[in-house]
């Protein structure tokens, strides 16, 4: 038998990797000689570059950036042979390089961005793939375009492919931009989220001033993903967008290891009618249906479990069904591994 363990983080509580452990550990306790592959996966925001650092031939390197309150700190990112960079902004620009007490989108900079970037270029990079979210930041990308246009390296060079894995499809501003979706959850007050949505409007019109982008350009889906840095991306650097969750799985070569499988699990945090909207779960339900190969969902919490099941998913089930304890103490890292584990094992128990 063979099976395949691909995970999205259950974010504030495991990561990709330890999930997908976790669930090889438990397929093996109770069927020992099945071969269990594991895929850490990401939809290209946080834990990307974990997920591919399993990649052949791919090397951690850091870059010394500053964060959104522009202190010095280490940015890590791979690099690999063929001279392809894989880095996510959250590594220079993150919410959780912010303490709590001090997150604020009016002041935080995306400069360590740009810092990132030209380390890449430095090492020879002929290619970049940049993971978007996961940012403490709403200032469109200015910080990191500040700090390219001081180098002066060309990033719109025809030697250079930058490619952007993104699951945001909200255009720069406006009611569904990035200021009034997405800064209320980086600390902004009602009256900073629309002092920062003038604020991409003002960038976007100083962009098109400078003949770098049209007024459509605001709008294309993903401009407003991380604060706006999708959309300072595109203009600036000319990258291009795609789903993250189908750029992870062709980077992984998730078709190659569906040869043969008998089945995948997968899972994230929370599942429920926005699973379905370009998530890690829906990707790898998407590959698998190609094969014929069942794909069980397995996630923290579950909404919406007719529709999922509806969607396709052989099985939907919550690591937590059960258990009326307190959310805190459910998303304690040793509690979640322990549910995890006991989801899977008690599927193969009854498994035919």
């Amino acid at each position: 038998m063979k099976v395949i363990v691909a995970f999205d983080s259950f974010k504030g509580c495991l990561t990709a990797v330890e999930a997908c452990e976790t669930a090889r550990e438990a397929i093996l306790s109770v069927r020992p000689g099945t071969e269990v592959v594991a895929m850490p996966m990401s939809d290209g925001g946080e834990g990307m570059v974990e997920a591919l650092h399993h990649l052949p031939h791919v090397e951690r390197v850091c870059a010394r950036v500053h964060d959104p309150l522009m202190r010095e700190c280490e940015a890590e990112y791979l690099v690999s042979n063929d001279a392809t960079a894989y880095m996510e902004v959250a590594a220079a620009c993150g919410l959780t390089l912010v303490e709590p007490e001090k997150r604020n989108p009016v002041t935080a900079s995306s400069r360590g961005v740009g810092e990132m970037l030209l380390d890449a270029a430095a090492r020879g990079c002929r290619r970049i793939v940049v993971g978007l979210g996961g940012s403490a930041t709403c200032d469109g990308g200015r910080g990191m375009v500040e700090v390219l246009e001081e180098s002066g390296y060309d990033f719109r060079s025809p030697t250079l492919r930058i490619d952007v894995a993104c699951d945001v499809r909200n255009p720069l501003f406006g009611e569904n931009g990035a200021a009034y979706v997405f800064a209320p959850q980086k600390g902004a007050t009602e009256q900073q989220v629309r002092l920062l949505d003038r604020r991409l409007r003002d960038f976007a019109l100083e962009t098109e001033r400078r003949r770098l982008a049209t007024p459509a350009d605001a709008d294309l889906p993903g401009a407003g993903a991380a604060g706006g840095l999708g959309y300072a991306l595109m203009t600036y650097m000319g990258a291009k967008m795609h789903s993250g969750i189908e750029m992870m799985l062709e980077l992984l070569r998730f078709d190659e290891a569906l040869k043969g499988a008998d089945m995948v699990f997968t899972g994230e945090g929370r599942s429920d009618r926005q699973t379905l909207m370009g998530k890690v779960a829906h990707g790898v339900l998407l590959a698998a249906g190609r094969w014929g190969v069942p794909v069980h969902l397995v996630s923290g919490a579950v909404e919406d479990a007719v529709l999922l099941s509806g969607a396709g998913f052989s099985s939907v089930r919550s690591i937590n069904e059960g258990d009326r304890r307190p959310l805190a103490v459910l998303m304690g890292k040793e509690v979640a591994k322990m549910h995890l584990k006991n989801v899977i094992i008690d599927f193969f128990w009854k498994f035919e």
